[in-house]
């Protein structure tokens, strides 16, 4: 996990049997409602797989971004400005990004 004042950056968070390498989905969750509550937003930048938003609160949003590629221009404007928007609308509020394993975005 890598973090700032207001971005965090982190694997994928997961369930079952991925959950004992990679973020347990639970334990992010409750990690961003004790730490941030009702102030962050999880961007998903893996195209290969989601989960369900209701453990954000449905903040969730997500660009599909292969693992190991680029993104598109398209898709890092759409991306920057969601993130400028959200950033804007309250000091307070955090992203967390995450792409598969949490080194490729």
């Amino acid at each position: 996990v890598f973090s700032t004042d207001r971005v965090i950056a982190m694997s994928f968070p997961s369930s079952g049997k991925q959950s004992f390498y990679r973020n347990p989905i639970k334990e992010v969750a409750r990690f961003l409602d004790t730490k941030h509550a009702d102030h962050y937003k999880v961007y998903n930048l893996c195209s290969e797989k989601g989960y369900d938003p209701k453990y954000f609160h449905y903040r969730v949003e997500r660009i599909f971004i292969d693992d190991h590629n680029v993104p598109t221009i398209q898709d890092m404007l759409k991306f920057t400005a969601s993130v400028r928007e959200w950033m804007s609308q309250d000091e307070k509020n955090i992203i967390a990004i995450h792409c598969k394993g949490g080194k490729g975005k």
